[in-house]
């Protein structure tokens, strides 16, 4: 499973995330958990790291937008 991690890790991030940031996350989820556990938080971290780096350079969509690219998607 950790292979798993890296390889996603390597493939995915375009927002690099610190290893002082793992380590906080980690340290605040429970003693008791899965490595899929932990690999989904990992995840959810690096995806809202990227959101807010998107957000801080403008690169996202407006509601009309967003509208319009779901519409394409759910024909």
């Amino acid at each position: 499973m950790i292979h798993l991690l890296i390889l996603y890790l390597y493939q995915n991030l375009s927002v690099m995330i610190t290893k002082t940031q793992l380590i906080d996350t980690l340290g605040q989820l429970p003693e008791d958990l899965s490595i899929d556990q932990v690999i989904d938080h990992i995840i959810f971290v690096e995806k809202v790291s990227k959101g807010i780096a998107d957000s801080s350079t403008e690169r996202v969509f407006s509601k009309d937008e967003a509208k319009l690219k779901l519409n394409k998607w759910l024909k």
